[in-house]
């Protein structure tokens, strides 16, 4: 028989913030956003600099537009990493097995304890003295392995969330385990996972800035050659740092609409 103290128990709430981006809710219809006035603002911003005074921002754009390209390679690269181990990490969590479990636990713990940059040293530099690694599947493995840690406390978290009974119908469908994770888990689950892994996608992108100790081409990497050759700090990071602003606010937003899209055909699936 529970206790009056165990009866007024309250579930400790749970605070996340990560450092992504914020993800524009899809059920906010307003014309004017916290998104939309950043968007705008920024915008605003790079094209008046640019018009206003074309020396040097121009010429700064045209100098780090080639990082634009290098950062946007090795964000898709390392999420192409991330997401694999992040599933299978996330499944092994969830794993019976003890032997599983614990690998999977035991990656996540050590991998999250180590900064992203000690890695990116570690694996470029340590790894580098045995193996010749190209520099950017060097950097892409290194962001994909530690992301993927992350990632896989999403899967986790999705996965578990999903109700029981769900996996027990289809069991009693005739599914084995394998099918049942397929086919009913893991897409019920995307509806969930899909905003924070879009979250920590964003954040993979902005620490893609880390690949400049390195000496890799990405923007930060620019605009330090920029600020080295020109003497202009100011002009340089700061066009740097609109250009990441610009570049997070869209890749939010298209993360917000494939969010309502999926809400979108889950409703319509439900009233169907």
């Amino acid at each position: 028989m529970q206790t009056t103290k165990e009866k007024l128990r309250l579930p400790t709430p749970r605070i996340e913030v990560t450092d992504g981006a914020n993800i524009p809710d899809p059920s906010d219809k307003r014309l004017v956003t916290a998104w939309s006035l950043a968007i705008t603002l920024a915008l605003l911003a790079l094209f008046s600099i640019i018009v206003l005074r074309p020396a040097p921002y121009w010429d700064i754009l045209n100098f780090v537009k080639d990082g634009v390209i290098v950062t946007f390679q090795l964000t898709f690269l390392g999420i192409g990493i991330a997401i694999p181990i992040g599933l299978i990490t996330g499944l092994g969590r969830l794993s019976k097995n003890r032997v599983i479990n614990m690998i999977a636990s035991f990656y996540v713990e050590v991998v999250r304890g180590i900064p992203l940059l000690v890695q990116l040293c570690f694996i470029y530099y340590g790894v580098g003295r045995f193996f010749i690694i190209p520099d950017m599947l060097a950097a892409a493995f290194a962001m994909g392995f530690c992301y993927g840690a992350y990632m896989g406390e999403i899967f986790r978290a999705g996965i578990d969330a999903i109700d029981k009974g769900q996996i027990e119908a289809s069991r009693s469908l005739g599914f084995n385990r394998f099918q049942t994770m397929r086919l009913i888990v893991l897409p019920l689950a995307w509806r969930t996972i899909l905003p924070p892994v879009g979250n920590e996608s964003i954040a993979l992108l902005k620490d893609t800035s880390l690949v400049s100790i390195l000496a890799m081409t990405s923007i930060l990497q620019r605009g330090k050659e920029y600020v080295s050759s020109n003497m202009s700090p100011f002009e340089a990071y700061g066009l740097v740092a609109l250009l990441y602003l610009i570049i997070t606010l869209i890749l939010s937003k298209g993360v917000s609409i494939m969010e309502a899209k999926l809400n979108y055909y889950d409703n319509d699936n439900e009233y169907k």
